[in-house]
């Protein structure tokens, strides 16, 4: 079994050809809500994102970020972050970005599905949270289809254009070990 990727999708490192693709979607402001992102970013600041993600992995950064690959059109439709990585505890938080005209097609879904199994196989993670607005449902109904509990609701989590907004906490937890007699 090949990890990172299926018969319809790859995961794939960032390269310095994604530079626009990533421009345009860190700068398209109806995404910020969903983020901490308050200003736009330039290509300049992308750039050298880029080249610090070639150098150093998910140990010196704690977050590692690949791009969604449509295998078929060889065409870059999101990306899947995990980040906050601890691997002390096992745990990370997992973040995804399907373009608009890609959604709906379950390519969420497997992406999700690709880099949980990266995590737990290759990261030997004990979880992966995400935290999404209760307002989000179809983020909220993607997770729980994908594996995720709601563990939790942060109160006024997020500051949104009507108010603070609370936010579920969604896990997917791997099997613990079996405990030692």
């Amino acid at each position: 079994m090949k990890l990172l990727e299926n018969d319809t999708l790859l995961l794939r490192a960032l390269e310095p050809e994604d530079l626009d693709t990533l421009y345009r979607w860190e700068n398209d402001t109806e995404l910020w809500c969903v983020g901490s992102t308050l200003t736009p970013y330039s290509k300049f600041t992308l750039r050298e994102y880029l080249a610090k993600q070639q150098q150093h992995d998910i140990f010196q950064t704690n977050q590692l970020r690949l791009m969604i690959i449509e295998k078929q059109s060889a065409t870059p439709v999101g990306t899947i972050d995990l980040f906050d990585f601890d691997p002390l505890n096992g745990r990370a938080g997992i973040g995804i970005l399907v373009d608009k005209p890609f959604r709906g097609r379950g390519l969420a879904m497997q992406s999700l599905q690709l880099m949980g199994d990266y995590a737990f196989e290759i990261l030997h993670l004990q979880q992966i949270y995400a935290h999404v607005p209760l307002t989000n449902q179809p983020s909220l109904r993607l997770l729980q289809k994908a594996g995720y509990e709601q563990s939790g609701v942060l109160k006024n989590w997020l500051k949104t254009p009507s108010g603070y907004a609370d936010v579920a906490v969604m896990q997917r937890l791997i099997a613990p070990p079996p405990a030692f007699a």
